[in-house]
């Protein structure tokens, strides 16, 4: 059995090694399903590995990050123990239900990790057991933590892959208490691979957005009047011919330089500002559109700052907006990158307006 989920895990490794974004809501519904391999931790028997089990959840997201969950579940396990005769083989049935919280580390990614913890309810039925002054069958509390990564299959299915430990309240769901023993609990982990489908969603969350971009389809709300008004107030007239007016990520493949003019990125930082993400998305459709088109972006800065510092801010910014490009789909062996620092300046650096038109991305046709 072990080797057999280290080989499911080696091929849903390599399988999913290039998964789909996720695409969030800011609240939703989902059931969860799938298999379960329980077995037991700290008892008073020999833990055996021929073990099996299932699950069902229905899961309420509040928001990106808080979850909560009822999970019922099935679990066979079995264990060994020494009698007068030899080896007896005792077995364990459970059949459980958990409520736990969820909280999602990082949910924007397209493998999400989370932690949990709670508390359910297990009730045990024992075949085959060490001490028979023991009921056969009976309930007990159990205390519930763990951890687990979501893979983003599309916008209503996720891989689950899930780790648990789970601590009872007895010493008897391995049926077996040592004599002399005042007190004590058995635990057992339980190593869970299933689907979760999403029943509903509510408002679709912008969230995410603060990482990669744009996720779904936005209004452009770039104000290219505006970016219009500061070219021709501030770039020369003699290299405006090179320079894109009208919606420049929209170019077609035989353009020789698309300049994404505005205020792109923040003071001294490699963060896009949000007018940027329109021209970027439509950077990447036309890229998609045109395979065969190679770009390289070259990266400027303004003049504030040491030369020597604003070549490696430059860098960064370019790097940026090649990881946004990726991120869409986009082949990396289609993208080059340079930073150009302070050089080559487009409008006047003595003003705020012209600073901000030279934090700027060149993409040039190769």
């Amino acid at each position: 059995m072990k080797k057999i989920l280290t080989l499911v895990t080696i091929i849903l490794l390599v399988g999913l090694a290039e998964v789909t974004n996720a695409q969030l809501a800011k609240d939703s519904w989902s059931l969860g399903f799938g298999f379960k391999y329980p077995r037991m931790l700290s008892v008073n028997t020999e833990a055996l590995n021929s073990n099996y089990g299932g699950f069902l959840s229905l899961q309420r997201n509040f928001s990106e990050h808080v979850a909560l969950r009822l999970k019922a579940g099935y679990s066979h396990l079995e264990s060994n123990w020494e009698s007068g005769v030899g080896t007896q083989l005792e077995e364990t049935n459970a059949i459980t239900g958990d409520l736990d919280f969820l909280y999602y580390l990082v949910p924007c990614e397209p493998v999400s990790p989370y932690v949990f913890g709670g508390v359910g309810g297990n009730y045990r039925m024992l075949t085959n057991y060490y001490s028979t002054t023991l009921d056969e069958n009976a309930f007990v509390m159990q205390f519930n933590v763990g951890a687990g990564l979501e893979w983003c299959l599309d916008e209503d299915w996720k891989l689950i892959t899930e780790f648990g430990y789970h601590q009872t309240t007895t010493s008897s769901f391995d049926g077996a208490v040592i004599a002399g023993e005042q007190s004590g609990t058995d635990s057992y982990i339980g190593l869970n691979l299933g689907l979760l489908y999403f029943l509903d969603k509510g408002e679709p969350s912008k969230y995410c957005q603060l990482y990669t971009g744009i996720t779904q389809d936005q209004k452009d709300m770039t104000d290219y009047n505006k970016i219009e008004d500061m070219i021709k107030a501030h770039i020369p007239k003699e290299v405006t011919k090179e320079i894109v007016v009208e919606r420049p990520a929209k170019a077609t493949a035989v353009s020789e330089k698309w300049v994404l003019v505005g205020n792109n990125f923040e003071f001294n930082s490699a963060q896009l500002t949000a007018e940027s993400y329109p021209m970027l998305y439509d950077a990447a459709k036309a890229m998609l559109r045109n395979p065969d088109m190679k770009v390289a972006i070259e990266g400027y800065t303004d003049n504030i700052g040491s030369e020597s510092y604003n070549l490696k801010l430059s860098e960064k910014r370019a790097n940026t907006v090649k990881n946004y490009l990726t991120s869409k789909g986009i082949d990396a062996g289609r993208i080059s990158v340079s930073g150009k620092g302070e050089s080559n300046p487009v409008a006047d650096n003595g003003t705020a307006d012209g600073r901000a038109m030279n934090r700027r991305i060149e993409f040039k046709m190769q």
